[in-house]
C-alpha cells in the first residue's frame, strides 16, 4: 500500500506547474486574436451563454457534493467532484476559444454598475486563479485519503470555487446585452 504522504508528494510538482501554467496560458491566449493574425475563424459568438450556463452548473454540483458528503454519501460527493472539475475545465477551453475568435466586449454600463461590473469582474478573475491550487490540493488530498486534510482545504476551497461559478454567470449576465449580434 502506497503512503498517503507519497501520493501527496507525487502531485505537488504537477499542481504548482498546473498553478502556474494554467494562468499564465490563458493570458497569453487571451490576446490571441485567430482573425486579426490572418487565419479565416469563424467567431465562436455562440459560446459565452454556454459557458456561463456552465458556471450555473458547477455552482450547482459543488451545493449538491457539498450536501451529499454531509450526508454521508461520499461515491456522490467524489463523482459530483468529478463533474464539477470537468465543467471548469469545459469552461475554461471555451473561454480561451471564445477569446482567441473574437473581438473582446466592453461593458457598457455607467455609473455605480460599472464600479460593481469591475468589482465582481476582477475578483472573479483574481480568485478564479486563487481556485487552481486550492482545488488541486483538496482533490489530491482525497485522493490519498487524507480527508482530515481534504476536509480542512475543502472549507477555503468550496467558498471561492463556488464565489467564482456563480459570479462567472453574473459577469456573464451583465455583459451580456452589450456582445455584438
Amino acid at each position: 500500500m502506497e503512503n498517503k504522504n507519497t501520493v501527496e508528494t507525487k502531485y505537488n510538482k504537477l499542481i504548482i506547474a498546473l498553478s502556474v501554467i494554467i494562468p499564465l496560458a490563458v493570458a497569453v491566449l487571451f490576446g490571441v486574436n485567430l482573425k486579426k493574425m490572418g487565419f479565416d475563424v469563424k467567431p465562436l459568438t455562440f459560446l459565452p451563454p454556454i459557458y456561463a450556463a456552465i458556471n450555473g452548473v458547477t455552482a450547482f454540483l459543488l451545493i449538491v457534493a457539498v450536501w451529499a458528503i454531509k450526508n454521508g454519501n461520499r461515491k456522490l460527493h467524489e463523482n459530483l467532484m468529478k463533474l464539477a472539475i470537468l465543467c471548469s475545465v469545459m469552461f475554461l477551453v471555451m473561454y480561451v476559444a471564445y477569446h482567441m475568435t473574437s473581438d473582446s466586449t466592453k461593458y457598457g454600463g455607467e455609473g455605480v454598475l460599472k464600479y460593481v461590473y469591475f468589482f465582481i469582474l476582477i475578483s472573479h478573475i483574481l480568485l478564479s486563479i486563487a481556485i487552481i491550487p486550492l482545488v488541486l490540493i483538496t482533490y489530491v488530498r482525497a485522493l490519498a485519503k487524507r480527508f482530515d486534510k481534504h476536509k480542512k482545504i475543502a472549507k477555503i476551497t468550496f467558498p471561492i470555487w463556488l464565489y467564482v461559478a456563480v459570479t462567472g454567470v453574473v459577469v456573464y449576465l451583465m455583459i451580456s446585452p452589450y456582445y455584438a449580434r
